[in-house]
């Protein structure tokens, strides 16, 4: 890699987070929101598993009533 090639991807990061920023200014953050761009995604994951395992659980007391 050559200073030119530095250079040019120092200007390609500024861009990007500039970019981001204003993005933020303007209200648009869904990437903050998104699970599964998040470490809440972890946390989903487990609730549907706990969730399917409920709902077994209910399924299968109505069998026995």
């Amino acid at each position: 890699m050559n200073l030119l090639d530095i250079e040019l991807l120092t200007i390609k990061i500024r861009l990007l987070v500039a970019s981001v920023d204003k993005a933020r200014e303007m209200g648009i953050d869904w990437w903050e929101h998104d699970p599964t761009l998040s470490s809440g995604r972890r946390d989903l994951v487990a609730e549907n598993k706990r969730l399917r395992r409920r709902i077994g659980e209910l399924q299968a007391g109505e069998g026995r009533a």
